[in-house]
C-alpha cells in the first residue's frame, strides 16, 4: 500500500467525484481509478459505492479513510521533522489539548517561540483524553495537554501549576443564577450536559452517589458546542470556568460547583519519545512559561 495511492484515496473520499479529485491531483481520471481499484483489489474490500456522476465510500472505505488521514499525518510529520534536523528555520509541532483556560500557558509559549523562530508553524487538535492520547499513542502528536491524571506508565509529564474550576454554565434568567454556588441537588430538577469524560472521572467526585440521578440529556467533547445548546435552551451545561465570558454583556451565566470541584492538566509525551528540534524548542519554552527549570 503507496503513501502516494492513500493521498488520491482521501482525494476521492473528499470530493465525491473521480473527476474533480482526478482534476485537484492533476492525473487522469481512469489513472486515478485505475489506483483506487487496485487498492479496492488489494485491500479485498469494495471502499466506494459508484453512480453516475458521484461517488460514496462504503463502510469499509470509511475505515480505511480515518486510518489514511492518521498514517498520512504521521508520513508528513517525518518528512517536516527531517527536514529541521540539520537548522531550526521552520518546521511544524502537532499538539493535542483539552479545552481550559489553561491552554494559556501553551499560548504563551508559542508566542515567545514565534519572536525568535517566525517560521515555526503549530498544529493544534482539541479533543478529550481519549481522543488525544490515541493521536500521541499514534505518533501524530508530539505531545499533548490533558485533564486527567497520566498513565505513568506510558507518559512522561509536566503539572500545569493552576487547577480548573467547575461550575454550571446557564441562561441569566435560570433560578440557579440567583444562587452564588450549586449543590448536586440543585441540579436534579434540571435537563444537564456534560462531556462523557467528566461524567466518568470528575462529577462522581463531586456528586458521589446522586451523580447518577442527574437527568443528562447530552454529551459533548468540545465544550463551546455544549454552550450553543445552553443559549438555545436545551439545558445546562456543566464545564470549567473561563471557557467563554459571562458578563453582562453575554447571554450566559457561570456558577461554581459547592463543594468546590477542581481539576488539574497536565503536559504529557511519550515515554523515551525523541523530541524533534522544534518540538524540543518548544517543550523547553512551556516548562520556562510555567516557571520550571530547564535543562
Amino acid at each position: 500500500m503507496e503513501i502516494r495511492v492513500l493521498r488520491y484515496f482521501l482525494e476521492a473520499a473528499r470530493e465525491g467525484s473521480m473527476t474533480r479529485a482526478a482534476e485537484r491531483l492533476h492525473v487522469t481520471q481512469p489513472t486515478l481509478s485505475k489506483q483506487i481499484k487496485e487498492l479496492e483489489n488489494e485491500l479485498g474490500k469494495q471502499l466506494f459505492h459508484r453512480g453516475s456522476t458521484s461517488i460514496s465510500l462504503t463502510e469499509e472505505g470509511m475505515i480505511l479513510r480515518k486510518r489514511a488521514e492518521d498514517l498520512l499525518a504521521i508520513a508528513d510529520k517525518i518528512e517536516n521533522e527531517f527536514r529541521s534536523l540539520d537548522e531550526i528555520t521552520g518546521g511544524i509541532v502537532s499538539i493535542g489539548c483539552a479545552e481550559s483556560k489553561l491552554i494559556k500557558y501553551l499560548a504563551r509559549a508559542v508566542k515567545n517561540l514565534n519572536v525568535t523562530y517566525p517560521q515555526i508553524q503549530f498544529r493544534i487538535t482539541s479533543g478529550d483524553t481519549s481522543q488525544v492520547a490515541e493521536k500521541l499513542e499514534n505518533g501524530v502528536l508530539d505531545l499533548a495537554f490533558i485533564v486527567e491524571p497520566p498513565d505513568l506508565s506510558r507518559y512522561n509529564y509536566i503539572e500545569i501549576p493552576e487547577e480548573d474550576i467547575w461550575g454550571v454554565y446557564m441562561p441569566q434568567d435560570c433560578p440557579l443564577a440567583e444562587k452564588s454556588s450549586v449543590t448536586i441537588e440543585d441540579l436534579l430538577p434540571y435537563p444537564v450536559m456534560c462531556s462523557e469524560q467528566a461524567l466518568r472521572a470528575d462529577i462522581p467526585r463531586w456528586g458521589g452517589e446522586l451523580t447518577e440521578k442527574l437527568n443528562v440529556v447530552a454529551n459533548f467533547n468540545l465544550a463551546n458546542n455544549g454552550l450553543v445548546f445552553v443559549r438555545e435552551g436545551v439545558g445546562i451545561a456543566l464545564g470549567f470556568e473561563g471557557l467563554v465570558e459571562t458578563t453582562d454583556n453575554t447571554t450566559l451565566t457561570f456558577r461554581p460547583l459547592e463543594p468546590q470541584l477542581t481539576t488539574k492538566m497536565y503536559g504529557i509525551w511519550k515515554k523515551y519519545q525523541v523530541f524533534t528540534p522544534v518540538a524540543c524548542l518548544l517543550a523547553k519554552e512551556v516548562r520556562k512559561v510555567m516557571g520550571y527549570p530547564v535543562d
